[in-house]
């Protein structure tokens, strides 16, 4: 008897049963003003959401950074195409542009989030679906986290896991205009308790064009309280047109004034 596989762990039908359902909630009210046809399932382990994606009618492709994963998914849901990709590699852009593209339980295991936040972008023509643990706090920042070497874990045991603040700005400055909380949250003990140190994981959408559903709220991009000194190029250009004046004294003014400067010595 072969060992049990580590997705098909009575935890991930949790989350993936919560995570499909809250998905499926979403979309049946979006699909009614934007034109959803295709699917990309990025990160897609063994294809559970891929195979509910195909359930809902959507034309699915779907990718994962392990071939391992491929090829099992590959025997699950034949009627869906997947392929090895890595999310964080430019590469994928070059699969073309996709209605829906679907992103859960993979960018905190990364350690380029941004540029697969990039890459998740390149890929959208109408909405973006995005499922993430979150790192504890408020500030758009991160937290650069160890990982385990395990098959549900990141490829190099190394990963960022980005505050639920840092996920809104990554999206926005990646280039979508409208970023959405999904206001009924996939029912799992992780999504609750917002604003507490309780709520470990998030579920965003994200556009280029305004989304009219009452299940979804438009997020603000957060503003980060720091701000990085830059030096005052004004003090720069004083210093530097006094040294130019300096230089362009005879050598007995450069020497004088060298010795009142030393105090006349």
């Amino acid at each position: 008897m072969s060992a049990p596989r580590v997705f098909d762990a009575k935890q991930y039908e949790r989350y993936n049963s919560t995570r499909a359902a809250a998905a499926g909630d979403a979309l049946a009210e979006l699909r009614g003003q934007l034109q959803l046809c295709t699917a990309i399932d990025v990160g897609c382990g063994f294809g559970y959401i891929s195979a509910f994606l195909h359930s809902l009618g959507f034309q699915v492709t779907a990718v994962d950074g392990r071939t391992e994963n491929v090829l099992e998914a590959r025997k699950r849901s034949p009627d869906v195409r997947f392929e090895t990709a890595n999310a964080e590699d430019t590469a994928l852009r070059a699969m073309g542009q996709f209605d829906l593209v679907l992103c859960f339980g993979l960018l905190y295991h990364l350690e380029n989030p941004f540029l697969a936040i990039r890459n998740l972008h390149a890929l959208t023509s109408e909405l973006l679906l995005i499922e993430s643990m979150v790192f504890p706090g408020t500030e758009p920042i991160m937290g650069l986290v160890d990982e385990p070497q395990a098959e549900d874990q990141s490829l190099n045991r190394i990963a960022f896991y980005p505050t639920e603040a840092c996920l809104v700005k990554m999206l926005y400055h990646a280039g979508f205009r409208n970023v959405y909380l999904l206001k009924k949250l996939p029912d799992h003990p992780d999504f609750r308790a917002r604003g507490t140190a309780g709520q470990s994981r998030t579920m965003l959408a994200a556009s280029l064009v305004p989304l009219r559903s009452t299940l979804l709220e438009r997020m603000q991009e957060p503003r980060v309280a720091f701000e990085p000194r830059i030096p005052d190029l004004r003090e720069n250009s004083t210093l530097m047109e006094k040294l130019r004046r300096f230089g362009a004294k005879p050598m007995p003014e450069k020497i004088g004034s060298l010795k009142r400067l030393l105090g006349g010595r």
